[in-house]
């Protein structure tokens, strides 16, 4: 599958089979994580995996959006890390650079079979609290994920589009 089927057929996935993701396979998820790039190859990205019914209902108590899913990342960016500019004083390239790791993990874990989806609502600060992170860890997504169960479809608008020129335009 090309790059461009795999992001064309990719979808957010909120219903999850039981079914553990293997090893191998989250090695690679997490290895995509890895090698995105980042500002300046500084790589601020940190990745917790909350594997553990414990973990996952911490997440749950906080976070209304993780579907029981048998794996949740905890995509976050290391405060003390990330790039800051000196040309640009207040630009700081942590939070992008999370958004760039959590995207390649999913891509890459679709085209292993495995659905995710990426959540954005929730309080960081209490994602941090209920997981003991240090104040300069700041939690950027989750990512729950799983195979997808049987009954699971995208959104009814998720492969509608709009026109190219109405998002394009040559300057």
């Amino acid at each position: 599958m090309s790059f461009f089927e795999l992001a064309k057929s990719r979808w957010s996935v909120r219903s999850y089979k039981d079914t553990p993701i293997e090893e191998e396979k989250m090695q690679l998820i997490l290895e995509a994580g890895r090698v995105a790039p980042t500002a300046k190859n500084y790589q601020p990205q940190r990745i917790y995996v909350a594997k553990s019914r414990e973990a996952r209902e911490k997440l749950a108590s906080v976070c209304r959006c993780t579907w029981d899913a048998p794996v949740i990342l905890v995509v976050c960016y290391d405060r003390e890390r990330d790039y800051h500019s000196k040309l640009m004083p207040g630009y700081e390239s942590g939070e992008k650079d999370a958004a760039i790791v959590c995207t390649h993990m999913m891509l890459q874990a679709w085209e292993l079979g495995i659905g995710s989806c990426w959540v954005g609502l929730f309080n960081a600060d209490e994602v941090g609290a209920v997981l003991g992170l240090p104040a300069h860890i700041r939690v950027m997504g989750l990512l729950p994920m799983g195979y997808p169960a049987d009954d699971a479809k995208p959104l009814d608008l998720h492969f509608q589009y709009r026109d190219m020129a109405d998002m394009v335009e040559e300057i």
